[in-house]
């Protein structure tokens, strides 16, 4: 990749094009409800893409690549659990929860709408759920500037900080100019770039695959790991499991509460399904065409870089320009989602509700957008360290918003016997179960941390509502 003139090329035309895209919606932007859900007025495939990019993240094209590529085939059950997950939140969640939400006093964030499902004056729910929204979402955005600076690093060789800070600041500008449309809008445009160059590079790096050139033929089966020792039904469910954080996503489920009318559902779902399965097995398949194509050591100490190092060899520069903004792409269409939600539960959840009740439109406005920046310092702080891992910070994140919001949410949706008192009970549960098992291990402490986080919160919500209910 010496040639670095048509990747710069390709880079600027990429930012230019997202901030363009942000200047516009800026104009589109006149108050909170615009610049926290656009006025509720997506359609089906801005829906379905944004949801699909803000969703996978750069995880997609550097994380689960080097998973791939590090572990074979174990890699599937996580894929499968993904896949599982994302059409049961389409099917189950995005309609109920788009009603309810305009239904409930037009619920612009999750906070919003537990606080109105619950009818709860003590705003205690509010606090809680906004709490552990910026909290998790912290962790999230951080991981999203670890795959930038990688990203930097690896192409320009720029230092890690100096990458760090650019692909942050790129992120923030757009998100804090146009807010939600911006988000939403650019990334569609992201998710199309990325399947592009998930597919490109698989389908060239696969093309002749042979076996033998694999470390070990265990890595193709996937019932073992790389070293062929047979997974154990922990680690199965571990990998399943990350399905379950669908439901608890926050950036995901304002897709759902955004589009025009519950009518256009079943169109995004079927392009959501689509995007999500091709991504997946693609990312796989770039993983195991690392051994392929490749030499071994390679990639180096660190496999989350063999998307771009893939990139490098099989391509042009100005095609490989073209793939290496797709890893931008996906990193920022899902930094700019989490930045936006953190930005709207400090501005929504804290300061409109609680501080400032009477506060204008263009002051939260302007308020939301001090919040991205504020949020992006705090993710930058902890993304400054070069040996972060994409992947680790990612699962923190989405165990954290799977175990404390899915059940709350899906019992929230289907089961009137739920109290007030129960939601919070399952929030804390859920978020603490997540924070306590983490840094555990040994026997059931090997479980994903999400799935007992999930369960426990499951029964906390059941127990203390039947209990809150009879007094």
């Amino acid at each position: 990749m010496s040639d670095n003139a048509p990747i710069i090329a390709t880079f600027l035309v990429y930012l230019g094009a997202l901030l363009g895209l942000g200047l516009i919606a800026w104009r589109e932007t006149h108050d909170l409800a615009d610049y926290i859900l656009g006025g509720r007025r997506l359609g089906s495939t801005v829906t379905a893409l944004s949801a699909g990019a803000s969703d996978m993240s750069g995880w997609l094209l550097l994380g689960l690549p080097g998973y791939a590529y590090a572990a074979g085939l174990e890699s599937i059950w996580l894929a499968v659990g993904l896949l599982a997950g994302t059409a049961l939140n389409w099917l189950y969640v995005a309609r109920p929860l788009r009603e309810r939400s305009a239904a409930l006093g037009d619920a612009l964030t999750l906070p919003d709408y537990f606080e109105a499902r619950f009818e709860d004056r003590s705003r205690l729910l509010r606090i809680v759920s906004a709490f552990f929204i910026l909290l998790f979402f912290v962790f999230y955005t951080a991981s999203g500037l670890v795959a930038g600076g990688k990203l930097f690093t690896a192409v320009f060789g720029w230092p890690y900080q100096w990458a760090v800070l650019v692909g942050g600041a790129a992120v923030v500008l757009y998100t804090f100019m146009g807010g939600f449309l911006a988000v939403s809008w650019t990334d569609a445009l992201q998710a199309s770039l990325m399947i592009v160059a998930l597919l490109l590079v698989a389908g060239f790096g696969m093309h002749g695959f042979e076996a033998a050139r694999l470390p070990d033929p265990a890595m193709l089966n996937p019932f073992t790991d790389a070293q062929g020792t047979a997974l154990g039904g922990f680690a199965v469910l571990s990998l399943l499991a990350w399905g379950l954080g669908y439901f608890g996503q926050p950036h995901i489920l304002a897709r759902f509460m955004a589009i025009r009318s519950a009518g256009r559902l079943p169109r995004a779902r079927t392009i959501a399904l689509v995007w999500t399965a091709l991504g997946l097995f693609a990312a796989i398949a770039v993983g195991l065409s690392g051994w392929q194509v490749l030499e071994p050591g390679q990639v180096g100490d660190d496999p989350e870089k063999i998307f771009i190092v893939l990139v490098g060899v099989l391509f042009h520069p100005l095609v490989a320009g073209i793939c290496l903004a797709a890893i931008l792409a996906a990193i920022m269409s899902t930094a700019d989602s989490q930045l936006l939600v953190a930005s709207s539960a400090l501005t929504e959840d804290f300061y409109k509700r609680l501080l400032r009740p009477g506060a204008g439109a263009a002051e939260t406005v302007w308020v939301g957008r001090g919040a991205v920046i504020l949020v992006a310092l705090i993710a930058l702080a902890l993304a400054w360290r070069p040996d972060s891992g994409v992947l680790d910070l990612v699962s923190y994140a989405w165990a954290g918003f799977g175990a404390a919001f899915g059940p709350a949410i899906l019992f929230s949706l289907y089961w009137r016997g739920m109290t007030r008192a129960g939601a919070f009970a399952g929030i804390v549960v859920g978020a603490l179960t997540v924070i306590v098992w983490k840094p555990l291990s040994g026997g059931v402490f090997d479980v994903y941390e999400l799935l007992p986080g999930f369960v426990f919160a499951s029964l906390a919500i059941w127990l203390v509502s039947r209990v809150s209910a009879r007094s």
